[in-house]
């Protein structure tokens, strides 16, 4: 017998190394290597390969094994990868890992009209005109129903005092049928609403605990509007709880801004970004429930006491404590506010929005009725009579149908949604991207209706003369906004500033942005038209002028775009009866089909930017200015004139 307790037993035994062969995976490979593999290595001890034989059944039941360790480890390593994951729990996981949060529900939206009457007055000149004191705002988050009983959230506030060229309000008057004067005037004005039933939830919380989370009970959660804790101090949604700042909007008034409330009218709000200890993360879960994460901050010490600071490590002051041979628990760090308070002892009340189906979808003129409505006036100084007539008028409808309600995302789709996320980890990347960001800001912001990005250029003195190179790291943000007639007219200082604060959050680290106002070019349009014989002359010019007003809308526009002669002479051809257009014969001396004429004087109301539209005319296109432009007929009734010159 052997002597195991010897030191050097098995010194001297000869290692064999046996070959294995690796590359099998399914059952029949895996047969096939045991079976050459105790051929090669046990060929005395077992030769018995038929397939009744005990040893056989030994052999394909480890490869029956084999075949499903491998089946499943295959499976789970595809689980891993968006694009082939297969389980709900799996793709909804890793979605969200990548940043995108898939749509349970899509609310449909509605275009809102919302009216009041109110009394006449009249101003210092004596003319009639709204008693604006007797008009007051409709609250963000009023709930409206319509006539099928799908609920609609007023998504911002509509203030009937004032009027901007996004947000105008239309003013009606209304005139008694015994009397010459307005008695009332009916003011209307616009707001966007979106689907989904009101909810709300309590949770209470005791001691402190890091990351906690809370379920809400309704499925198809597409909005949370409020998370407030038993003392009223408000919890903020971020996309990551690392992310300590957020939007916030403040009243553009002369106690918030001095500086930018000049431009209230047109800028109701300043955007302004705020630290927030208190903050808390979406999940969507697998089971259509929406979960709240909270930070990691247990602590109620200050972050000084707890994380490492120049008064308690490496001072060197002869007066200071010097620590910096101490060592400091890193999970320290997770007791700070570095990933936001966690809720302790209180009572979180949240507020929130869900549902959203095809069926959200309504008609026009269906959504009427307000069922949860806040209207504040400043009533000092009212008449409690009038007050009370004025309350009672407020009315709304939507107009048009609401639209883009949906059902919840497929898998593919939140496969490729996610993919497409990740790439852009949203951020602006490309010049597209920041255009798309500015016309996102939210029209209480400011007004923006155009915008164009170049390379900035920098001026630089080469070999004794100037170079124009461009930089790389830099581009210039050229916008334009409406004025009250939607013409284009310059942002102001307020816009800016909020636009620099808003793009601040999707900027790249060493992107530059310089934002401008693109230059304004008027101009008037001629053309001379042969109208089909035996028509009036006057009604065929009157729709052809109102086909090249079609064609210089301002909305259909874009900065740097230029005027080809063409097309405005074919939509000019479409109008029904004329025959044919001909070059005018007053200044026009290369016989263009269409006379594009620069207007800029500043005392007829144009811009007064000076462009010489013969030198930038090029095979019957005129192109814009090197510096980012755009052009606008901006007094289409008079600068649009259409002669006939003959028919046929």
């Amino acid at each position: 017998m052997p002597d195991y307790s010897n030191p050097d037993f098995g010194t001297n035994l000869k290692t064999i190394n046996k070959d294995v062969d690796y590359l099998g995976r399914d059952f029949a490979d895996i047969r096939t290597n045991l079976i050459e593999f105790a051929k090669a290595h046990f060929p005395k001890t077992y030769n018995d390969f038929n397939e009744t034989s005990p040893g056989m059944m030994f052999i394909e039941m480890a490869a029956y094994v084999g075949d499903l360790m491998n089946y499943y480890i295959d499976n789970q390593f595809r689980e891993t990868l968006l694009l082939q994951a297969e389980e709900r729990k799996n793709i909804f996981a890793i979605a969200q890992s990548y940043g995108y949060k898939p749509k349970l529900a899509v609310p449909a939206t509605a275009e809102l009209n919302f009216s009041v009457v109110v009394p006449a007055t009249t101003n210092d000149a004596g003319d009639y005109v709204p008693d604006l004191s007797y008009a007051g705002v409709v609250s963000a988050n009023s709930i409206i129903e319509s006539d099928t009983g799908v609920e609609f959230t007023l998504l911002d506030s509509v203030n009937f005092k004032v009027s901007s060229s996004l947000d105008p309000l239309v003013v009606e008057q209304l005139i008694p049928a015994s009397g010459t004067n307005p008695t009332n005037y009916r003011l209307s004005k616009k707001g966007i609403a979106k689907s989904g039933t009101r909810e709300t939830e309590t949770f209470t919380f005791s001691t402190a605990q890091k990351f906690a989370k809370i379920v809400l009970s309704n499925e198809k959660v597409t909005e949370i509007i409020s998370v407030t804790d038993s003392n009223g101090k408000k919890y903020y949604e971020v996309p990551f709880l690392a992310q300590d700042t957020i939007f916030e909007s403040i009243e553009n008034t002369s106690l918030n801004d001095p500086a930018l409330s000049q431009y209230q009218n047109d800028t109701p709000f300043l955007l302004k970004l705020i630290k927030a200890s208190k903050r808390f993360t979406t999940r969507v879960r697998a089971d259509n429930k929406t979960e709240l994460r909270f930070g990691s901050g247990v602590s109620d010490n200050a972050d000084e006491v707890i994380i490492p600071n120049p008064d308690n490590v490496g001072s060197s002051l002869g007066f200071g404590v010097s620590k910096i041979d101490e060592s400091f628990d890193p999970s320290n760090f997770l007791k700070t506010e570095t990933f936001g308070q966690a809720p302790a002892n209180t009572t979180l009340t949240i507020v929130y929005n869900y549902g959203g189906e095809v069926q959200h979808n309504v008609q026009a003129d269906t959504i009427t009725n307000f069922t949860d409505l806040t209207y504040t006036i400043n009533e000092t100084g009212l008449d409690t009579d009038l007050l009370g007539e004025s309350r009672q008028t407020l009315g709304v409808t939507n107009i048009t149908p609401a639209a883009g309600g949906a059902s919840q995302e497929t898998l593919t789709e939140i496969k490729e949604n996610a993919a497409a996320y990740l790439n852009t980890q949203n951020r602006a990347v490309t010049r597209q991207d920041y255009i798309t960001r500015v016309y996102s800001l939210p029209q209480k912001y400011g007004n923006i209706a155009k915008a164009y990005i170049a390379q900035d250029e920098q001026l630089e003195i080469q070999n004794g003369g100037e170079v124009t190179i461009p930089n790389p790291l830099a581009l210039n943000m050229y916008v334009l906004g409406y004025d009250e007639n939607k013409n284009y007219q310059s942002i102001n200082q307020a816009v800016k500033e909020n636009l620099k604060l808003y793009l601040s959050q999707y900027r790249i680290l060493t992107d530059a942005i310089n934002i401008k106002n693109a230059f304004i070019i008027n101009i008037a349009v001629k053309f001379s038209i042969v109208v089909r014989k035996g028509l009036n002359h006057n009604d065929v010019s009157f729709r052809a002028i109102q086909a090249v007003k079609r064609h210089f809308q301002t909305t259909k526009w874009q900065i740097n775009q230029p005027i080809i002669l063409s097309d405005i002479a074919n939509e000019v051809l479409k109008v029904d009866g004329v025959v044919s257009v001909s070059p005018p014969d007053h200044n026009n001396p290369n016989s263009d089909l269409i006379v594009i004429e620069n207007k800029n004087l500043l005392s007829q109301g144009y811009s007064g930017n000076v462009y010489d539209m013969t030198s930038a005319t090029r095979k019957g296109i005129i192109y814009p200015s090197l510096d980012p432009s755009i052009f606008e007929v901006k007094f289409p009734n008079t600068d649009i004139e259409c002669e006939v010159v003959g028919e046929q």
